[in-house]
Protein backbone atom coordinates (compact mmCIF):
# COMPACT_ATOMS: atom_id res chain seq x y z
CA UNK A 1 0.00 0.00 0.00
CA UNK A 2 1.49 3.56 -0.79
CA UNK A 3 2.45 5.95 1.36
CA UNK A 4 0.53 8.89 2.57
CA UNK A 5 2.39 12.21 0.49
CA UNK A 6 1.26 15.83 -0.15
CA UNK A 7 0.45 17.12 -3.41
CA UNK A 8 3.76 18.66 -3.40
CA UNK A 9 5.82 15.43 -2.22
CA UNK A 10 3.92 13.58 -5.24
CA UNK A 11 5.04 16.49 -7.74
CA UNK A 12 8.93 16.22 -6.41
CA UNK A 13 8.87 12.54 -6.59
CA UNK A 14 6.84 12.35 -9.85
CA UNK A 15 9.77 14.91 -11.45
CA UNK A 16 12.31 12.22 -10.09
CA UNK A 17 10.58 9.07 -11.21
CA UNK A 18 10.91 11.00 -14.78
CA UNK A 19 14.70 11.91 -14.50
CA UNK A 20 14.46 15.71 -13.64
CA UNK A 21 17.77 17.08 -12.76
CA UNK A 22 17.51 20.89 -12.56
CA UNK A 23 14.74 23.32 -12.70
CA UNK A 24 14.12 26.95 -13.92
CA UNK A 25 11.92 29.09 -11.67
CA UNK A 26 10.40 31.87 -9.80
CA UNK A 27 9.03 31.26 -6.37
CA UNK A 28 5.58 31.71 -5.20
CA UNK A 29 3.38 31.22 -2.78
CA UNK A 30 1.12 29.24 -5.01
CA UNK A 31 3.54 26.45 -4.92
CA UNK A 32 4.94 26.33 -1.55
CA UNK A 33 4.79 22.42 -0.79
CA UNK A 34 6.01 22.08 -4.34
CA UNK A 35 9.17 24.64 -2.98
CA UNK A 36 9.20 22.34 0.65
CA UNK A 37 9.37 19.14 -1.41
CA UNK A 38 12.42 20.10 -3.46
CA UNK A 39 14.02 20.89 0.11
CA UNK A 40 15.14 17.32 0.59
CA UNK A 41 15.20 16.02 -3.03
CA UNK A 42 18.33 15.66 -5.63
CA UNK A 43 16.45 18.23 -8.13
CA UNK A 44 18.91 21.69 -8.51
CA UNK A 45 16.48 24.56 -8.20
CA UNK A 46 17.75 27.41 -10.53
CA UNK A 47 16.15 30.75 -8.95
CA UNK A 48 15.63 33.56 -11.68
CA UNK A 49 14.93 36.91 -11.85
CA UNK A 50 12.03 37.24 -14.00
CA UNK A 51 9.31 33.93 -15.10
CA UNK A 52 10.40 35.20 -18.90
CA UNK A 53 14.04 33.90 -18.18
CA UNK A 54 13.32 31.03 -16.51
CA UNK A 55 11.34 29.81 -18.98
CA UNK A 56 13.64 30.68 -21.76
CA UNK A 57 16.33 28.27 -19.48
CA UNK A 58 13.87 25.23 -20.15
CA UNK A 59 13.52 26.14 -23.91
CA UNK A 60 17.40 25.84 -23.94
CA UNK A 61 17.19 22.98 -21.51
CA UNK A 62 15.17 21.51 -24.09
CA UNK A 63 17.45 21.94 -26.82
CA UNK A 64 20.27 21.21 -25.87
CA UNK A 65 19.22 17.63 -23.78
CA UNK A 66 15.81 16.63 -25.95
CA UNK A 67 14.36 16.42 -22.51
CA UNK A 68 11.14 18.46 -21.19
CA UNK A 69 13.16 21.80 -19.72
CA UNK A 70 10.94 22.45 -16.62
CA UNK A 71 9.74 25.82 -15.28
CA UNK A 72 7.98 27.01 -12.19
CA UNK A 73 5.93 30.04 -12.11
CA UNK A 74 3.42 30.79 -9.49
CA UNK A 75 0.27 31.98 -10.42
CA UNK A 76 -1.44 35.43 -12.54
CA UNK A 77 1.69 37.53 -12.91
CA UNK A 78 4.01 34.80 -12.85
CA UNK A 79 2.56 32.44 -15.81
CA UNK A 80 1.70 35.66 -17.89
CA UNK A 81 5.58 36.60 -17.42
CA UNK A 82 6.72 32.46 -18.65
CA UNK A 83 4.54 32.32 -21.27
CA UNK A 84 6.87 34.17 -23.73
CA UNK A 85 9.14 30.86 -23.57
CA UNK A 86 6.13 28.61 -24.30
CA UNK A 87 5.21 30.32 -27.19
CA UNK A 88 8.85 30.16 -28.31
CA UNK A 89 9.02 26.92 -27.07
CA UNK A 90 6.20 25.57 -29.25
CA UNK A 91 7.24 27.34 -32.64
CA UNK A 92 10.55 25.55 -31.80
CA UNK A 93 9.31 22.30 -31.09
CA UNK A 94 10.80 22.04 -27.89
CA UNK A 95 10.25 20.01 -25.44
CA UNK A 96 9.09 22.01 -22.05
CA UNK A 97 6.81 21.51 -19.07
CA UNK A 98 5.47 24.63 -17.37
CA UNK A 99 4.22 24.12 -13.38
CA UNK A 100 1.84 27.21 -12.63
CA UNK A 101 0.30 27.58 -9.33
CA UNK A 102 -3.64 28.10 -9.71
CA UNK A 103 -6.41 29.10 -6.68
CA UNK A 104 -7.43 26.53 -4.65
CA UNK A 105 -10.59 24.84 -6.07
CA UNK A 106 -13.09 26.53 -3.46
CA UNK A 107 -12.11 29.67 -4.90
CA UNK A 108 -11.97 28.55 -8.70
CA UNK A 109 -14.17 31.03 -11.20
CA UNK A 110 -14.41 34.03 -8.47
CA UNK A 111 -11.73 36.22 -10.22
CA UNK A 112 -9.86 35.36 -7.55
CA UNK A 113 -6.52 37.13 -6.34
CA UNK A 114 -4.21 36.19 -9.41
CA UNK A 115 -6.88 33.56 -10.90
CA UNK A 116 -6.84 32.92 -14.61
CA UNK A 117 -8.03 29.97 -16.88
CA UNK A 118 -4.96 28.33 -18.16
CA UNK A 119 -6.50 26.60 -20.19
CA UNK A 120 -7.95 29.46 -22.46
CA UNK A 121 -4.83 31.57 -21.79
CA UNK A 122 -2.59 28.73 -23.31
CA UNK A 123 -4.56 26.95 -25.36
CA UNK A 124 -2.98 27.99 -28.82
CA UNK A 125 0.52 28.02 -27.36
CA UNK A 126 1.13 24.57 -25.97
CA UNK A 127 0.62 21.14 -26.90
CA UNK A 128 -2.02 20.24 -23.64
CA UNK A 129 -3.02 22.36 -21.09
CA UNK A 130 -4.40 20.72 -17.68
CA UNK A 131 -5.23 21.50 -14.41
CA UNK A 132 -4.43 18.61 -11.93
CA UNK A 133 -7.49 18.96 -9.01
CA UNK A 134 -6.63 15.59 -7.43
CA UNK A 135 -4.01 14.99 -5.53
CA UNK A 136 -4.09 11.15 -5.97
CA UNK A 137 -4.05 11.71 -10.09
CA UNK A 138 -0.78 13.90 -9.94
CA UNK A 139 1.50 10.99 -10.68
CA UNK A 140 -0.87 10.19 -13.93
CA UNK A 141 -0.80 13.68 -15.05
CA UNK A 142 2.75 14.54 -14.76
CA UNK A 143 3.91 11.17 -16.45
CA UNK A 144 0.80 12.13 -19.46
CA UNK A 145 3.14 15.77 -19.85
CA UNK A 146 6.33 14.26 -20.15
CA UNK A 147 4.92 11.65 -22.61
CA UNK A 148 2.73 14.84 -24.70
CA UNK A 149 6.05 17.00 -24.54
CA UNK A 150 8.47 14.43 -25.91
CA UNK A 151 6.82 12.32 -28.25
CA UNK A 152 6.08 13.48 -31.87
CA UNK A 153 6.81 16.93 -32.60
CA UNK A 154 7.88 18.01 -29.28
CA UNK A 155 6.37 20.87 -27.76
CA UNK A 156 5.09 22.56 -24.60
CA UNK A 157 2.81 21.37 -21.88
CA UNK A 158 1.72 23.49 -18.88
CA UNK A 159 0.11 21.81 -15.96
CA UNK A 160 -1.75 24.08 -13.34
CA UNK A 161 -1.61 23.64 -9.91
CA UNK A 162 -4.02 24.48 -7.55
CA UNK A 163 -3.19 25.48 -3.95
CA UNK A 164 -5.68 22.64 -2.17
CA UNK A 165 -4.54 19.89 -4.29
CA UNK A 166 -0.68 21.19 -3.39
CA UNK A 167 -1.37 20.65 0.25
CA UNK A 168 -3.87 17.33 0.26
CA UNK A 169 -2.69 14.23 1.08
CA UNK A 170 -3.18 11.04 -0.86
CA UNK A 171 -2.02 7.64 -1.29
CA UNK A 172 -1.04 6.51 -4.75
CA UNK A 173 1.55 4.74 -6.52
CA UNK A 174 4.14 6.36 -8.32
CA UNK A 175 4.28 5.94 -12.67
CA UNK A 176 6.85 4.43 -14.47
CA UNK A 177 9.76 6.80 -16.33
CA UNK A 178 8.34 8.24 -19.89
CA UNK A 179 9.26 6.73 -23.48
CA UNK A 180 9.05 8.55 -26.10
CA UNK A 181 6.82 7.40 -29.34
CA UNK A 182 8.64 8.77 -32.44
CA UNK A 183 7.28 7.09 -36.08
CA UNK A 184 9.52 5.32 -38.55
CA UNK A 185 9.87 5.00 -42.46
CA UNK A 186 8.32 1.93 -43.96
CA UNK A 187 10.41 -0.09 -45.92
CA UNK A 188 8.46 1.04 -49.42
CA UNK A 189 9.00 4.92 -48.42
CA UNK A 190 12.69 4.19 -48.35
CA UNK A 191 12.49 2.39 -51.27
CA UNK A 192 10.72 5.20 -52.68
CA UNK A 193 12.93 7.83 -51.46
CA UNK A 194 15.91 6.07 -53.35
CA UNK A 195 14.42 5.48 -56.71
CA UNK A 196 13.60 9.45 -56.62
CA UNK A 197 17.31 10.33 -55.91
CA UNK A 198 18.71 7.89 -58.54
CA UNK A 199 16.73 10.07 -61.20
CA UNK A 200 17.23 13.46 -59.45
CA UNK A 201 20.00 16.13 -61.68
CA UNK A 202 19.88 18.79 -59.03
CA UNK A 203 19.24 16.97 -55.28
CA UNK A 204 19.61 19.21 -52.43
CA UNK A 205 18.53 18.00 -48.56
CA UNK A 206 17.39 20.33 -46.15
CA UNK A 207 17.47 19.39 -42.69
CA UNK A 208 15.76 21.22 -39.79
CA UNK A 209 13.42 20.58 -36.81
CA UNK A 210 14.12 19.06 -33.14
CA UNK A 211 14.50 15.09 -32.12
CA UNK A 212 18.01 15.18 -33.57
CA UNK A 213 20.56 13.33 -31.83
CA UNK A 214 24.20 12.72 -31.95
CA UNK A 215 24.16 9.75 -33.71
CA UNK A 216 21.35 10.32 -35.89
CA UNK A 217 23.16 13.67 -37.43
CA UNK A 218 26.33 11.40 -37.97
CA UNK A 219 24.19 9.37 -40.12
CA UNK A 220 22.77 11.80 -41.83
CA UNK A 221 26.09 13.48 -42.62
CA UNK A 222 27.91 10.39 -43.61
CA UNK A 223 24.47 9.73 -46.17
CA UNK A 224 25.02 12.85 -47.61
CA UNK A 225 28.57 12.63 -47.83
CA UNK A 226 28.13 9.13 -49.70
CA UNK A 227 25.82 10.53 -52.27
CA UNK A 228 27.59 13.73 -52.33
CA UNK A 229 24.73 15.70 -51.76
CA UNK A 230 24.58 19.50 -50.74
CA UNK A 231 23.15 20.34 -47.36
CA UNK A 232 20.98 23.24 -45.80
CA UNK A 233 20.05 24.01 -42.44
CA UNK A 234 17.10 25.46 -41.90
CA UNK A 235 16.39 28.57 -39.76
CA UNK A 236 18.67 28.50 -36.49
CA UNK A 237 19.39 24.49 -37.15
CA UNK A 238 22.65 25.25 -38.25
CA UNK A 239 24.48 22.94 -35.92
CA UNK A 240 22.84 19.71 -37.15
CA UNK A 241 25.62 19.65 -39.56
CA UNK A 242 29.13 20.59 -38.35
CA UNK A 243 29.41 23.36 -40.78
CA UNK A 244 33.13 22.63 -42.03
CA UNK A 245 31.51 19.16 -43.20
CA UNK A 246 32.42 19.00 -46.64
CA UNK A 247 28.89 18.83 -47.87
CA UNK A 248 27.45 21.80 -45.46
CA UNK A 249 26.81 24.75 -47.98
CA UNK A 250 24.88 27.46 -46.00
CA UNK A 251 21.81 28.44 -43.50
CA UNK A 252 18.71 28.61 -45.36
CA UNK A 253 16.50 31.46 -43.74
CA UNK A 254 16.60 35.15 -42.68
CA UNK A 255 19.17 36.67 -44.98
CA UNK A 256 19.83 33.58 -47.07
CA UNK A 257 22.63 33.84 -49.58
CA UNK A 258 21.19 34.55 -53.04
CA UNK A 259 23.37 31.96 -54.69
CA UNK A 260 22.18 29.35 -52.38
CA UNK A 261 17.96 30.51 -52.28
CA UNK A 262 18.37 30.13 -56.67
CA UNK A 263 20.16 26.61 -55.96
CA UNK A 264 17.36 25.68 -53.59
CA UNK A 265 14.33 27.19 -56.40
CA UNK A 266 15.97 24.92 -59.07
CA UNK A 267 16.09 21.66 -57.57
CA UNK A 268 14.61 19.10 -59.03
CA UNK A 269 14.54 17.51 -55.50
CA UNK A 270 14.56 18.60 -52.25
CA UNK A 271 14.64 16.28 -49.46
CA UNK A 272 13.37 18.35 -46.26
CA UNK A 273 14.13 16.17 -43.65
CA UNK A 274 12.90 18.03 -39.85
CA UNK A 275 11.98 21.65 -40.88
CA UNK A 276 7.92 22.68 -40.75
CA UNK A 277 9.00 24.45 -43.68
CA UNK A 278 7.61 27.64 -42.28
CA UNK A 279 8.02 31.27 -43.07
CA UNK A 280 11.28 31.72 -42.19
CA UNK A 281 12.97 29.00 -43.65
CA UNK A 282 11.17 29.37 -46.74
CA UNK A 283 11.81 32.94 -47.17
CA UNK A 284 8.29 34.09 -46.71
CA UNK A 285 7.40 30.85 -48.18
CA UNK A 286 8.85 31.86 -52.10
CA UNK A 287 11.30 29.13 -51.76
CA UNK A 288 8.95 26.79 -52.49
CA UNK A 289 5.16 27.68 -54.24
CA UNK A 290 2.55 27.01 -52.37
CA UNK A 291 0.51 24.19 -52.82
CA UNK A 292 2.41 21.85 -54.71
CA UNK A 293 5.83 23.47 -55.25
CA UNK A 294 7.71 23.67 -58.67
CA UNK A 295 10.84 21.21 -56.95
CA UNK A 296 9.85 16.96 -56.45
CA UNK A 297 9.81 17.65 -52.76
CA UNK A 298 9.99 15.03 -50.32
CA UNK A 299 8.78 16.26 -47.07
CA UNK A 300 10.30 14.21 -43.77
CA UNK A 301 8.60 14.85 -40.20
CA UNK A 302 7.64 13.77 -36.91
CA UNK A 303 4.50 15.14 -36.82
CA UNK A 304 1.51 13.33 -39.36
CA UNK A 305 -0.37 16.61 -38.76
CA UNK A 306 2.64 18.91 -40.63
CA UNK A 307 3.06 17.49 -43.40
CA UNK A 308 0.67 18.82 -46.15
CA UNK A 309 -0.03 21.80 -44.18
CA UNK A 310 1.57 24.27 -46.21
CA UNK A 311 2.95 21.96 -49.07
CA UNK A 312 1.64 19.07 -50.58
CA UNK A 313 4.92 16.80 -50.75
CA UNK A 314 5.54 14.30 -53.52
CA UNK A 315 6.16 11.94 -50.56
CA UNK A 316 5.36 12.28 -47.21
CA UNK A 317 6.87 10.83 -44.84
CA UNK A 318 6.04 10.49 -41.10
CA UNK A 319 9.33 10.04 -38.95
CA UNK A 320 11.26 11.02 -35.76
CA UNK A 321 14.60 11.97 -36.72
CA UNK A 322 16.80 9.37 -35.42
CA UNK A 323 14.44 6.80 -37.33
CA UNK A 324 14.70 8.18 -40.67
CA UNK A 325 18.50 8.93 -40.27
CA UNK A 326 19.16 5.06 -38.94
CA UNK A 327 17.23 4.10 -42.30
CA UNK A 328 18.79 6.53 -44.44
CA UNK A 329 22.30 5.59 -43.88
CA UNK A 330 21.36 1.87 -45.53
CA UNK A 331 20.91 3.22 -48.82
CA UNK A 332 23.63 2.17 -51.31
CA UNK A 333 25.16 5.22 -52.94
CA UNK A 334 23.34 6.32 -56.31
CA UNK A 335 26.14 5.71 -58.90
CA UNK A 336 24.83 7.79 -61.53
CA UNK A 337 24.24 10.90 -62.04
CA UNK A 338 27.59 12.16 -60.27
CA UNK A 339 26.47 15.19 -58.35
CA UNK A 340 30.15 16.45 -56.77
CA UNK A 341 30.67 19.07 -58.87
CA UNK A 342 27.25 20.72 -57.81
CA UNK A 343 28.43 20.00 -54.93
CA UNK A 344 32.03 22.21 -55.30
CA UNK A 345 30.06 25.16 -57.05
CA UNK A 346 27.69 25.23 -53.59
CA UNK A 347 30.53 25.12 -51.46
CA UNK A 348 32.48 28.07 -53.63
CA UNK A 349 29.05 29.94 -53.24
CA UNK A 350 29.46 29.70 -49.35
CA UNK A 351 33.14 30.74 -48.78
CA UNK A 352 32.12 34.04 -51.23
CA UNK A 353 29.24 34.35 -49.18
CA UNK A 354 31.36 34.98 -45.90
CA UNK A 355 33.81 36.62 -47.29
CA UNK A 356 34.75 40.13 -45.46
CA UNK A 357 31.74 42.52 -46.53
CA UNK A 358 33.01 45.46 -48.34
CA UNK A 359 31.03 47.88 -46.47
CA UNK A 360 33.30 48.21 -43.69
CA UNK A 361 36.70 49.59 -45.64
CA UNK A 362 33.49 52.04 -47.83
CA UNK A 363 31.99 53.15 -44.35
CA UNK A 364 35.95 53.17 -42.87
CA UNK A 365 34.27 51.80 -39.91
CA UNK A 366 36.18 51.94 -36.55
CA UNK A 367 34.95 48.56 -35.27
CA UNK A 368 34.62 45.47 -37.81
CA UNK A 369 31.95 42.86 -36.56
CA UNK A 370 32.82 40.54 -39.29
CA UNK A 371 36.54 40.40 -37.86
CA UNK A 372 35.34 40.22 -34.17
CA UNK A 373 33.84 36.70 -35.60
CA UNK A 374 36.68 36.12 -36.78
CA UNK A 375 38.83 36.50 -33.64
CA UNK A 376 36.27 34.61 -31.86
CA UNK A 377 36.02 31.69 -34.15
CA UNK A 378 40.07 31.87 -33.47
CA UNK A 379 39.85 31.66 -30.10
CA UNK A 380 37.33 29.32 -29.09
CA UNK A 381 36.80 25.78 -29.29
CA UNK A 382 35.00 24.02 -32.29
CA UNK A 383 32.51 22.77 -29.71
CA UNK A 384 31.78 26.80 -28.43
CA UNK A 385 27.71 27.49 -27.67
CA UNK A 386 26.99 30.18 -29.84
CA UNK A 387 23.37 32.17 -27.96
CA UNK A 388 21.31 34.97 -29.39
CA UNK A 389 18.09 35.96 -29.69
CA UNK A 390 16.21 38.29 -32.32
CA UNK A 391 17.84 41.30 -34.49
CA UNK A 392 20.16 42.33 -37.17
CA UNK A 393 23.05 41.79 -34.77
CA UNK A 394 22.58 38.23 -35.10
CA UNK A 395 23.65 38.15 -38.75
CA UNK A 396 26.95 38.32 -37.66
CA UNK A 397 26.68 34.88 -35.70
CA UNK A 398 24.28 33.39 -38.56
CA UNK A 399 26.34 34.15 -41.62
CA UNK A 400 30.30 34.53 -40.25
CA UNK A 401 30.37 31.63 -37.41
CA UNK A 402 31.10 28.00 -38.19
CA UNK A 403 29.31 26.47 -36.26
CA UNK A 404 30.85 22.83 -34.81
CA UNK A 405 27.94 20.55 -34.76
CA UNK A 406 24.84 19.43 -32.60
CA UNK A 407 23.91 21.66 -29.79
CA UNK A 408 26.62 24.37 -30.47
CA UNK A 409 23.46 26.94 -31.76
CA UNK A 410 20.74 28.27 -29.51
CA UNK A 411 18.56 30.58 -30.95
CA UNK A 412 14.81 30.66 -31.33
CA UNK A 413 12.89 30.27 -34.71
CA UNK A 414 10.10 32.25 -33.04
CA UNK A 415 12.06 35.16 -33.17
CA UNK A 416 11.85 36.26 -29.29
CA UNK A 417 14.18 38.85 -27.98
CA UNK A 418 15.55 38.55 -24.46
CA UNK A 419 15.97 35.02 -25.54
CA UNK A 420 20.28 35.17 -25.69
CA UNK A 421 20.94 35.54 -22.18
CA UNK A 422 18.51 33.03 -20.08
CA UNK A 423 20.04 30.21 -23.12
CA UNK A 424 23.50 31.27 -22.45
CA UNK A 425 23.51 30.90 -18.64
CA UNK A 426 21.29 28.19 -18.58
CA UNK A 427 23.98 25.83 -21.60
CA UNK A 428 26.86 27.51 -18.98
CA UNK A 429 24.92 25.52 -16.03
CA UNK A 430 24.05 22.48 -17.74
CA UNK A 431 27.63 22.28 -19.50
CA UNK A 432 30.10 24.21 -17.32
CA UNK A 433 33.09 22.45 -19.40
CA UNK A 434 32.24 24.19 -22.55
CA UNK A 435 32.67 27.69 -23.66
CA UNK A 436 29.56 30.06 -24.01
CA UNK A 437 29.19 32.91 -25.91
CA UNK A 438 26.19 34.63 -26.05
CA UNK A 439 25.24 37.40 -28.63
CA UNK A 440 22.82 40.33 -27.88
CA UNK A 441 21.75 43.56 -29.29
CA UNK A 442 21.15 46.38 -27.04
CA UNK A 443 17.41 46.36 -27.25
CA UNK A 444 17.39 42.72 -26.24
CA UNK A 445 19.91 42.43 -23.68
CA UNK A 446 17.65 44.66 -21.25
CA UNK A 447 14.91 42.43 -21.93
CA UNK A 448 16.64 39.80 -19.69
CA UNK A 449 19.41 40.82 -18.82
CA UNK A 450 18.99 40.59 -14.99
CA UNK A 451 19.49 37.46 -15.58
CA UNK A 452 22.90 38.09 -15.06
CA UNK A 453 22.28 38.15 -11.01
CA UNK A 454 21.15 33.90 -11.72
CA UNK A 455 24.77 33.76 -13.44
CA UNK A 456 26.52 34.93 -11.07
CA UNK A 457 24.74 33.67 -8.09
CA UNK A 458 25.38 30.05 -9.83
CA UNK A 459 28.46 30.39 -11.39
CA UNK A 460 27.57 30.43 -14.76
CA UNK A 461 30.35 31.57 -16.57
CA UNK A 462 29.57 32.69 -19.69
CA UNK A 463 30.76 35.43 -22.24
CA UNK A 464 28.35 38.21 -23.34
CA UNK A 465 28.89 40.31 -26.14
CA UNK A 466 25.98 43.69 -26.42
CA UNK A 467 26.27 44.88 -29.61
CA UNK A 468 25.49 48.66 -29.35
CA UNK A 469 23.98 50.95 -31.98
CA UNK A 470 21.69 52.37 -29.71
CA UNK A 471 18.71 51.59 -31.47
CA UNK A 472 16.35 48.81 -32.16
CA UNK A 473 17.96 48.03 -34.94
CA UNK A 474 15.84 45.65 -37.02
CA UNK A 475 13.06 47.48 -36.59
CA UNK A 476 15.08 50.82 -37.64
CA UNK A 477 15.73 49.13 -41.45
CA UNK A 478 12.72 48.48 -42.00
CA UNK A 479 11.38 51.92 -40.93
CA UNK A 480 14.04 53.19 -43.14
CA UNK A 481 13.08 50.92 -45.97
CA UNK A 482 8.92 51.69 -45.66
CA UNK A 483 9.24 55.48 -44.42
CA UNK A 484 12.52 56.94 -44.98
CA UNK A 485 14.04 59.44 -43.02
CA UNK A 486 10.94 58.95 -40.53
CA UNK A 487 12.69 57.79 -37.35
CA UNK A 488 10.39 57.00 -35.16
CA UNK A 489 10.21 55.15 -31.89
CA UNK A 490 13.54 52.70 -32.46
CA UNK A 491 16.11 55.29 -30.94
CA UNK A 492 17.38 53.95 -27.74
CA UNK A 493 19.22 55.62 -24.64
CA UNK A 494 21.62 53.45 -22.68
CA UNK A 495 23.29 52.56 -19.88
CA UNK A 496 26.79 51.95 -19.52
CA UNK A 497 26.58 47.79 -20.49
CA UNK A 498 30.31 47.03 -19.08
CA UNK A 499 29.89 48.93 -15.68
CA UNK A 500 25.95 47.26 -15.28
CA UNK A 501 27.67 43.89 -15.66
CA UNK A 502 30.69 45.11 -13.38
CA UNK A 503 27.66 46.30 -10.49
CA UNK A 504 26.11 42.34 -11.14
CA UNK A 505 29.65 40.98 -10.24
CA UNK A 506 30.78 40.03 -13.85
CA UNK A 507 33.84 41.54 -15.94
CA UNK A 508 32.48 44.05 -18.08
CA UNK A 509 34.53 46.01 -20.27
CA UNK A 510 33.81 48.49 -23.85
CA UNK A 511 35.83 47.88 -27.11
CA UNK A 512 35.11 50.18 -29.76
CA UNK A 513 37.81 49.38 -32.18
CA UNK A 514 38.60 46.52 -34.20
CA UNK A 515 42.19 46.31 -32.58
CA UNK A 516 40.73 46.00 -29.25
CA UNK A 517 38.70 43.54 -29.44
CA UNK A 518 41.11 39.91 -29.65
CA UNK A 519 42.88 40.88 -26.48
CA UNK A 520 39.35 42.15 -25.06
CA UNK A 521 38.06 38.23 -25.37
CA UNK A 522 41.19 36.81 -24.17
CA UNK A 523 40.97 38.70 -20.91
CA UNK A 524 37.22 37.80 -21.04
CA UNK A 525 38.45 33.77 -21.18
CA UNK A 526 40.64 33.85 -19.10
CA UNK A 527 38.15 35.54 -16.24
CA UNK A 528 35.17 32.98 -16.96
CA UNK A 529 37.73 30.23 -16.82
CA UNK A 530 39.92 31.12 -13.43
CA UNK A 531 36.80 33.31 -11.84
CA UNK A 532 33.96 30.88 -13.16
CA UNK A 533 31.94 33.75 -13.38
CA UNK A 534 30.65 35.36 -16.66
CA UNK A 535 31.96 38.82 -18.99
CA UNK A 536 30.46 40.69 -21.22
CA UNK A 537 32.07 43.07 -24.12
CA UNK A 538 30.34 46.09 -24.94
CA UNK A 539 30.67 46.40 -28.75
CA UNK A 540 30.10 50.11 -29.68
CA UNK A 541 29.38 50.11 -33.15
CA UNK A 542 28.48 52.98 -35.71
CA UNK A 543 24.48 51.98 -36.41
CA UNK A 544 24.33 53.04 -40.23
CA UNK A 545 26.40 49.42 -40.43
CA UNK A 546 23.02 48.22 -40.08
CA UNK A 547 23.83 44.59 -42.25
CA UNK A 548 26.77 43.16 -44.20
CA UNK A 549 25.04 44.21 -47.26
CA UNK A 550 23.89 47.85 -46.92
CA UNK A 551 24.08 50.63 -44.45
CA UNK A 552 20.69 52.63 -43.24
CA UNK A 553 22.10 55.56 -45.47
CA UNK A 554 21.91 53.15 -49.00
CA UNK A 555 18.27 51.90 -47.82
CA UNK A 556 17.32 55.41 -47.19
CA UNK A 557 18.62 56.74 -50.12
CA UNK A 558 16.78 53.24 -52.32
CA UNK A 559 13.78 54.33 -50.65
CA UNK A 560 13.49 57.83 -51.62
CA UNK A 561 14.58 56.54 -55.09
CA UNK A 562 11.65 54.27 -55.48
CA UNK A 563 9.29 57.14 -53.87
CA UNK A 564 8.62 56.14 -50.86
Amino acid sequence: MPTSRSGGQLVVDALQIHGVDIIFGVPGESYLPVLDALHDSSIRFIVNRQEGGAAFMADAYGKMTGKPGICFATRGPGATNASIGVHTAFQDSTPMILFVGQVGNDFVEREAFQEIDYRRMFGQMAKWVAQIDRADRIPEYIARAFQIATSGRPGPVVLALPEDCLSAQASVADTRAYRPVQASPSAAQIEELHFRLTQAKRPFILLGGTGWDETACQQLAAFAERQQLPVGCAFRFQDLLANTHPNYVGDVGIGINPKLADRIKNADLVIAIGPRLGEMTTSGYTLFEAPCPRQSLIHIHSDALELGRVYQADMMINSGMREIAAALRCLPKVSTPDWSTQLQQAKAELAAWQQEPAIFKQENAPLNLWQVVQDLQAACPADTIITNGAGNYATWAHRYFLYGGLRTQLAPTAGAMGYSVPAGIAAKILDPSRTVVTFAGDGEFLMNGQELATAVQYGAAVIILVFNNSMFGTIRMHQEREFPERVSGTQLQNPDFAALARAYGAHGEIVEHTEDFSAALQRALTHTRQQKLPALIELRYDGNLITPGASLANIRASAKKAGK
